[in-house]
């Protein structure tokens, strides 16, 4: 594969994506926000993320090994980094994974929460995502949209949604995210594409995906022109524009005005665009 790939924060915040790749490897990751609560841990959702990113990538360096083995090995060693944090804590640093691994006559992916997987295929779109978190506290997360965004009551109805979220994280009647337990890898959602038809693909944060997702400004068929005419960076630069029409999110509710914002592109060599 040729791999592109860029990342930006949605604010003044240290961005918590990570993003990685090799010729036949993607990983995106996307830290969960504290919104200010406690984490029990001292070193803070970037640190984590860098820390999973590194340990993951050199879990699959093994050709053929299992995605989900991979990703439960990789939050046990980085559990194992900082034995004197509270582990236990709901709110323990966290994040979404998404995996792309091209192999001789398919894709291998691996996608744990919402950051999507797009395949562009020669006659449609394929669309990996988790979207387990949605299902929780909707009553919790319909408040959030009630209020302009970054006003106090948005700020205080969003922290008591997270706060709820964090109850179900990583259990069976909740949603699955890397934490601290291995186990959560064995939760995420698995699968290969054959690589016949698939012109290219594109892996996600939910902070990119967005601008067809959640604001619905552009398609797919959109996006992937955008990224082969602007890379991933112009992207990125197209959810930006969109955001800048309304900070204050009345037209696209939603928790920040801008999110931290990933994108992994991935071309296939000796495939030509059409």
């Amino acid at each position: 594969m040729r791999v592109s790939i860029a990342t930006a924060p949605g604010g003044a915040n240290p961005n918590e994506d990570w993003v990685a790749a090799t010729p036949t490897l993607a990983v995106v990751l996307d830290g969960l926000s504290t919104v200010g609560l406690d984490t029990g841990c001292r070193h803070g959702v970037p640190w984590y993320v860098a820390q999973l990113g590194g340990h993951l990538m050199a879990a699959l360096a093994e050709a053929g090994r299992p995605l989900a083995d991979g990703l439960a090995q990789a939050i046990d060693q980085v559990a194992a980094l900082h034995p004197g944090c509270d582990l236990r804590n709901p709110g323990t640093p966290s994040a979404t994974v998404s995996i792309l691994r091209a192999e001789a006559e398919h894709f291998d992916y691996l996608v744990l929460a919402d950051s999507p997987i797009v395949f562009e295929r020669t006659n449609d779109y394929h669309v990996v995502t988790d979207l387990r978190v949605d299902t929780v506290v909707p009553e919790l997360r319909a408040e959030t949209e009630r209020f302009a965004t970054g006003t106090p009551e948005h700020t205080e109805a969003v922290r008591r949604m997270v706060e709820a979220q964090r109850l179900t994280r990583n259990t069976v009647d909740g949603y699955w995210v890397a934490a601290s337990k291995g186990e959560a890898g064995h939760h995420a959602i698995i699968g290969e594409v054959p690589l016949a038809g698939v012109r290219s693909v594109v892996v996600l944060s939910d902070g990119a995906s967005r601008l067809v997702t959640e604001y619905g400004t552009a398609s797919w068929a959109t996006a992937f022109a955008t990224l082969r005419e602007a890379g991933a960076d112009g992207l990125i630069s197209e959810v930006r524009k969109v955001e800048a029409t309304d900070p204050d999110g009345r037209c696209w509710p939603r928790f920040k005005s801008g999110d931290d914002a990933t994108v992994a592109f991935c071309q296939l060599s000796g495939v030509e665009p059409s």
